[in-house]
């Protein structure tokens, strides 16, 4: 009864560039650093035997809302996904029954200057923009909160199922 997306992995041999760079005022370490004052939840990641990974959305007390601490696990996950020689594919799911809720507004609220609101979204979107190309969703009733830098939101394709 989990609300999935299906993502294949692009085939790079290599970390891809940073879309951002300091000529846009963005520095990885810097947001990274203030992400990291925004806990909850986590982004787990279990690579399997058959070379694909299933990456779980973990925050089911904020409806698997991402914290400034789960964009940074994002982040690194991507990371050890691009250079995961035997991977094939990727399963991103939400744990307890949702997918993903956006961000935690809390975080989003505590952004104090929108410089650093702009920094935050360059470092989600550097990050979905590595591995997202082609979604499936299937959602128990349709149960599909989110929006802004929502994973889905990179996808060029979506395909959305109700069972």
């Amino acid at each position: 009864n989990l609300l999935w997306g299906a993502i294949l992995l692009q085939t790079t041999s290599r970390r891809r560039c940073c879309l951002y760079s300091s000529t846009h005022g963005f520095s990885q370490e810097e947001i990274r650093q203030k992400l990291r004052a925004f806990p909850g939840g986590s982004v787990d990641l279990l690579k399997q035997d058959s070379g694909v990974a299933v990456l779980t959305i973990n925050n089911p007390a904020r409806m698997n809302a991402f914290s400034g601490s789960m964009m940074v696990d994002l982040e690194e996950k991507v990371s050890q996904l691009e250079n995961w020689t035997e991977g094939k594919g990727l399963v991103v799911r939400g744990a307890a029954e949702t997918f993903c809720s956006g961000s935690d507004l809390n975080a989003v609220r505590a952004i104090s200057n929108p410089q650093d609101g702009m920094k935050m979204c360059m470092f989600m979107q550097d990050a979905l923009t590595r591995i997202v190309v082609f979604s499936v969703q299937a959602a128990p009733g349709l149960r599909c909160p989110g929006g802004g830098q929502s994973p889905g939101r990179r996808c060029r394709t979506h395909h959305r199922l109700r069972f």
